[in-house]
């Protein structure tokens, strides 16, 4: 299946990005709680959690190898993602590197091997 992923780095990013607003949040709290503004402090304590739950999210992102994917664009083989040495398995080496296009049976029109029908005719293509 084709897709884009949000990337490695950006996650990583906010993954860093989410400790350092958690970081503010504490901050903020033992601020709030110092000059006696109880409310403001309840808000800093959901903001902490807020910005703790976005860095859990962005470091697991960052980490697995089933990443979220927002836009189905790409395959792996065709645009490998430079991270995935560190974070993740190498990209494979496939020895084949053919065009993933076939034709339609049935009409004689181009498709991508990914494809489970025909773009002109609309047949259900062979597997």
């Amino acid at each position: 299946m084709k897709s884009i992923k949000p990337g490695r780095g950006p996650s990583m990013m906010g993954g860093i990005i989410g400790i350092a607003v958690a970081l503010f949040g504490v901050f903020w709290t033992i601020m709030a709680i110092s000059f006696g503004a109880g409310f403001m402090a309840v808000f800093g304590i959901i903001f902490v959690f807020i910005a703790l739950v976005q860095a859990i999210y962005n470091f697991k992102n960052a980490t697995s190898n089933k990443r979220y994917s927002s836009f189905d664009i790409v395959d792996s083989h065709e645009e490998p993602d430079p991270l995935n040495e560190r974070f993740g398995t190498p990209a494979s080496k496939s020895s084949s590197t053919k065009d993933a296009r076939s034709y339609c049976p049935y009409c004689g029109n181009p498709v991508s091997s990914d494809f489970s029908f025909c773009n002109k005719c609309g047949k259900k293509l062979p597997v």
